[in-house]
């Protein structure tokens, strides 16, 4: 038997310790992601960050004994991949520890619904370590000490990152529309064109425009790259008009992205789909049917 061969045997092990894994994490994944979202300031980047946390969770996992405390050791993960992200990302030096102020402000366990529903961009233009200390404390409701553990830091560093981020949020402007860079039309043309075979179920307008080097993210599910990505579009056909499903085009985090919406329910749209071109030809589809927590409380203006 060939390495290959060996490879290959243990795959639905894999699979399978990954599927419960996935499970186990189920409830906390929400929660997760509403933090990394705040600190990458946007949805998508939000859960790439969610997805990375848990694959090195798992990876992680395997190497131990004992299991940790499952809901503060996946918080220090995704505290230090979504660092991570910033620094490679922002292109800046991100510190772990705020300078101690001459006063702090009381602290009680309660979360702020204003800062709850607060765009993105919101806690976007705070330093990282007062964005983390902000959406840990007065968003999710973590405890000073939760929050110094989850970020490695002090209690007293905690309240001196708290003490200038709200007063940083007080003065905070932010805007829901879109930055203008983003408003391209060509792009949204694109959007509507897809939407427009989507919505008359056209399933094999939509499968022409796949190419042989086309992929697909279907995110936490499976990847497909070329000629198996149209087999995509066979799970549309069955429910699409069983939930009554219309995609429209829009804008999420200044991101061009189609809301897919389920008749019946009004309001924000059930999730995303992110489609980027190459020439006439779908290069990339990222579908997050199976995260749709992303959507909830997102900021979603019809292109």
């Amino acid at each position: 038997m060939t390495a290959d061969d060996d490879l290959r045997a243990l795959l639905p092990n894999i699979a399978e310790s990954g599927q419960r894994f996935l499970e186990l994490v189920q409830e906390i994944r929400p929660e997760l992601h509403r933090y990394c979202a705040r600190m990458t300031g946007s949805i998508f980047d939000g859960e790439d960050v969610v997805q990375d946390t848990l694959a090195k969770a798992h990876y992680a996992l395997a190497q131990m004994t004992e299991p940790p405390p499952l809901r503060p050791w996946l918080f220090r993960i995704a505290h230090n991949t979504a660092m991570d992200f910033l620094r490679r990302y922002e292109r800046k030096h991100v510190d772990v520890v705020a300078e101690v102020p001459d006063f702090a402000e009381p602290d009680g366990a309660s979360v702020d619904p204003e800062l709850f529903e607060a765009a993105l961009t919101v806690f976007a233009e705070l330093p990282p370590v007062q964005r983390s200390a902000l959406v840990l404390k007065d968003v999710l409701g973590h405890s000073l000490e939760e929050t110094a553990a989850t970020m490695g830091t002090t209690v007293l560093a905690v309240k001196a990152a708290l003490v200038r981020a709200r007063a940083n949020v007080r003065k905070a402007t932010t805007s829901r529309e879109p930055p203008k860079a983003e408003r391209d039309a060509d792009v949204i043309a694109r959007l509507r064109r897809y939407a427009d075979l989507f919505n008359a179920r056209n399933w094999d307008g939509l499968r022409s425009l796949i190419g042989e080097e086309s992929r697909l993210d279907l995110v936490s599910r499976a990847q497909r790259r070329g000629a198996p990505v149209a087999e995509y579009y066979a799970r549309y056909e069955v429910v699409s008009d069983v939930e009554g499903l219309t995609a429209e085009p829009g804008w999420v985090d200044g991101v061009a992205a189609l809301g897919l919406f389920r008749g019946g329910e009004p309001g924000a749209p059930a999730y995303y789909v992110l489609v980027e071109w190459e020439g006439p030809r779908i290069a990339l589809i990222r579908d997050f049917r199976y995260v749709p927590y992303i959507a909830r409380g997102s900021r979603f203006t019809r292109g």
